[in-house]
């Protein structure tokens, strides 16, 4: 079967007809990037995916991480891999080039990550936590710091992680106990237990760099009292040459049901007394400074779990074509062949419910990466800061809503292979197990939605929530002027009034006291508002379809655009009427979740 990952007609039909991210090369910083090198960088990226990364993915399934008396190997699949990943300088993209990186715009590096995270999840995570470290050094590292560490991460010499979980404070980071204390030097004694820390033991690079969360001695306690500091596995000197091993010691790795590639470590710092750490910004400033780490990552999330869930859509679709197996329904002759399941109705609604998904989600997860491209070059401060409050609005919903569709389009992958996908010899039956997680990591998929709910919605004052009504509506003025698409966006708009007086309803409750409740109603919001969005985003994409079919464009496969117009149609009446089930379900502000006393679930 051909091993496809992602639609490539898709992802430039989304960089460059529906973003026009080749734009962005007018600016200095991106004036390297025109659309031919963007497409020479993706076609390099999917050539490494599919000839090198793919092939490691069922040893990562199969053989996994390795934890034998604190020594963490991978596959050896994996070193061949990493090693050309670095050659290629494909750690850090999007990284400044000063610090080793390529300095690519976001939106070209998210296409690219597209590629590999299809290719092989539980591999990309030890570069994708690497990216999040090396972001934090460079927001808030001293100028030692930089250049202690910055280049040997951004060129995959070493890796990076964050050590935020501890064994009682997993969510509520604030409950953390590792502690710190103050040198006579500058650093400070780290003492403490971490766990769940992915990609905190391996053998792929000669040191791992830990961000990690602490207490100094003394601090407020709470998140209030949080300091932040780099725990390097192994002591750099200050000539940056390697010195000590820094008493930072695995003590296992978790079986688990998924990404088994990917060692997911218990950490002990400080056993012995000698775990050194320096610190990373201002004393008890460290979870503002975690923060950025934590937003890149959930952005980081959903894009993994989108791109599992564009190869799950993908090698089903191809399956659908080739496998044969009953006669059509309507194919009452007694002679009858059988056909490609492709031809009965219900695969068939699975595949345009999959593509619909797909298709909305790439365009998200790119207009974000986009977004943050603007932001990062936009000259005026308050352009900018409309940029960031887009960004800060959307980056719960590309990590709670995106992953828990991902999960589901994966789900519907399997479902199509039938028995088949429920077996090891098929690829998605891992991609399900791989893409679970996903709706777990970085704060699950209910703090998303309380986070949208409460501070980017209720606190925000509903204002970052109006302007991107304001943005949708550029899309639904060029739409109406497209017959076919007129009735789609009457029913968008509907439902966009509706989602704006579900959200005036919980923000009154909120305001009233009613907090409990409101939050009970915090994931149906999340789910209605992406539901809300993913019809914004395939009607830009059927809306500029649909002109470029009138004007005739022969460069353009008429099949490829006749299929956006296609996904809008069946999510705007097929999945936006369930949507406005979920927003009378928040209008009608059933209590029982809260009213019910703890004895009455039962189970004893």
């Amino acid at each position: 079967m051909a091993q496809v990952l992602s639609d490539r007609k898709d992802v430039d039909f989304v960089l460059f007809d529906q973003l026009k991210v080749d734009e962005l090369s007018k600016d200095e910083e991106y004036a390297e990037f025109n659309r031919k090198t963007i497409e020479m960088i993706v076609t390099e990226a999917r050539n490494l995916a599919i000839k090198e990364i793919l092939p490691t993915q069922k040893d990562g399934d199969t053989i996994g991480a390795r934890f034998d008396n604190g020594v963490v190997t991978t596959p050896e699949s994996f070193k061949r891999a990493w090693e050309l990943f670095k050659e290629g300088e494909w750690v850090g993209t999007s990284m400044p080039a000063e610090w080793g990186g390529q300095g690519m715009p976001h939106s070209v590096g998210i296409a690219v990550g597209e590629y590999f995270s299809a290719a092989n999840f539980a591999f990309m995570m030890y570069t994708g936590l690497t990216n999040g470290a090396a972001g934090l050094i460079h927001s808030f590292g001293t100028e030692k710091l930089k250049k202690l560490f910055l280049k040997n991460m951004n060129t995959g010499h070493w890796t990076g992680t964050m050590l935020l979980t501890e064994p009682e404070a997993g969510s509520d980071v604030g409950a953390l106990t590792t502690s710190a204390v103050k040198n006579e030097d500058g650093t400070y004694s780290i003492s403490g237990n971490k766990i769940f820390i992915s990609a905190g033991e391996h053998d792929l690079a000669e040191n791992i760099i830990h961000a990690t969360l602490a207490r100094i001695e003394g601090a407020p306690a709470g998140t209030a009292g949080i300091s932040l500091f780099l725990v390097p596995k192994i002591w750099v000197n200050d000539d940056g040459s390697l010195a000590e091993p820094n008493d930072v010691v695995c003590t296992g790795i978790e079986e688990k049901m998924g990404i088994h590639g990917n060692a997911t470590a218990s950490l002990t710092l400080g056993g012995k007394g000698k775990c050194r750490g320096y610190l990373l910004g201002q004393e008890h400033k460290g979870m503002r400074a975690m923060f950025q780490m934590m937003n890149g990552a959930r952005l980081h999330t959903g894009a993994s779990a989108f791109a599992d869930a564009s190869a799950a859509y993908l090698y089903a679709l191809n399956y659908a074509r080739e496998r044969v197996q009953m006669r059509r329904a309507d194919a009452f002759e007694k002679d009858a062949q059988a056909v490609t399941i492709i031809n009965h109705p219900d695969v068939r609604r699975m595949l345009i419910t999959m593509k619909s998904y797909v298709e909305g989600i790439r365009s998200l997860l790119y207009y974000v990466a986009k977004l943050i491209d603007q932001s990062h070059i936009a000259k005026d401060e308050k352009e900018k800061a409309k940029y960031e409050a887009l960004i800060g609005f959307l980056t719960p919903i590309c990590k709670g809503y995106v992953t828990d569709r991902a999960f589901d389009v994966a789900n519907l992958g399997m479902q199509v292979y039938g028995g088949y996908g429920y077996i090891k010899e098929y690829p998605v039956e891992q991609l399900v197990r791989d893409i679970r997680i996903t709706m777990i990591y970085e704060g699950t998929n209910g703090i998303q939605a309380m986070d949208y709910l409460g501070r980017k919605t209720v606190m925000d004052g509903g204002k970052a929530m109006m302007a991107m009504m304001k943005e949708m509506q550029k899309t639904f003025n060029t739409a109406k002027e497209i017959e076919v698409l007129k009735p789609l966006v009457e029913k968008t708009e509907a439902i966009c009034k509706r989602l704006g007086d579900s959200a005036m309803h919980l923000g009154k409750a909120m305001m009233e006291g009613k907090i409990m409740n409101a939050l009970a109603f915090s994931y149906t919001f999340m789910e209605a508002s992406g539901d809300t969005i993913m019809a914004w985003m395939l009607l830009w994409r059927a809306s500029i379809a649909s002109q470029q079919i009138a004007t005739g464009n022969k460069k353009k496969d008429q099949k490829f655009l006749e299929g956006q117009i296609k996904s809008a149609e069946f999510f705007v009446n097929n999945i936006l009427p369930l949507t406005n089930g979920k927003i009378e379900t928040i209008l009608g502000a059933c209590c029982s979740a809260m009213d019910i006393d703890d004895e009455s679930f039962g189970g004893k």
